[in-house]
């Protein structure tokens, strides 16, 4: 059995986690840990009935009493950060789906968890299908000589781009070696912003932010006389939790902390 604590329970995304550990038969739901909704049980606030597991503020409080095996966090960047070091040093395995921690703050976590041979997982996206999305886009960017990216999320996502598009222009670069896409003849922006913010190798990335969405993202590749568009849509947050279950048990398994759900997903 899988000891899990929720941290960010009491949040959208917290709550699908709670439910999904409560029907799983290998895991059980030990702590839940959120600033908001302390004091409510974990499992009422997720309508998965009653659990016994109250939310409280303090995750450090909860990691040094439950001792959990694993502790998922959907929380915001910094948070986040401060939570994936925690977990590392109370030996809990992090699987983290907060996006928007920049590079160097991911980089010390791996480091910090290989030091001490603690398995665990960052993920921009747990979606199946954004996990393939990704994989079918780095294949085309083999063949085309233009790409731009346009995600699309609810309103209240606090970081643009999302981490889904970033990491899909870095495994799309990877894929190119280091070959830049061509860039327009010539352009001129009459409202700044208007073409989007510009990764590396000219890779240009629209963020759209509107109620009513949930997380949809497209890649669309541009050659001459076609174009190929790839596109996944999350239409609920269901969608993310068999990523989320699979990242649970493949973290028990790891001696560090590892960037994408597809570096353990595709592995065979």
């Amino acid at each position: 059995m899988i000891r899990v604590v929720v941290s960010g329970a009491y949040g959208r995304m917290g709550r699908e986690v709670v439910k999904a550990v409560c029907k799983t038969e290998d895991m059980e739901l030990v702590g839940a840990a959120d600033k908001k909704g302390e004091g409510l049980d974990a499992g009422s606030v997720a309508e998965a009935g009653i659990t016994g597991i109250i939310i409280e503020n303090d995750l450090e409080k909860v990691l040094a009493r439950t001792r959990p095996d694993v502790a998922v966090d959907f929380t915001g960047p910094q948070a986040a950060y401060h939570n994936a070091i925690s977990c590392i040093n109370h030996r809990v395995r992090p699987v983290v789906g907060t996006t928007g921690m920049n590079p160097d703050q991911i980089q010390k976590i791996i480091e910090l968890s290989e030091t001490a041979g603690i398995g665990g997982l960052i993920a921009p996206n747990f979606a199946i299908g954004a996990l393939l999305m990704m994989k079918f886009a780095a294949e085309a960017a083999r063949h085309f000589p233009n790409v731009e990216i346009i995600e699309l999320h609810h309103d209240q996502k606090l970081d643009a781009p999302s981490g889904t598009a970033i990491k899909t222009a870095e495994v799309i670069m990877e894929q190119r070696e280091g070959k830049s896409f061509q860039e327009p003849v010539s352009e001129y922006e009459k409202i700044p912003g208007a073409r989007g913010g510009e990764f590396e190798g000219g890779i240009r990335i629209h963020s759209v932010r509107l109620p009513g969405l949930v997380a949809h993202q497209e890649v669309i590749f541009g050659g001459l006389g076609q174009t190929l568009t790839i596109r996944h849509d999350s239409l609920s947050r269901e969608s993310f939790m068999p990523g989320v279950l699979l990242g649970i048990r493949k973290a028990m398994r790891l001696e560090k902390v590892v960037y994408g759900l597809e570096k353990i997903m595709f592995e065979q």
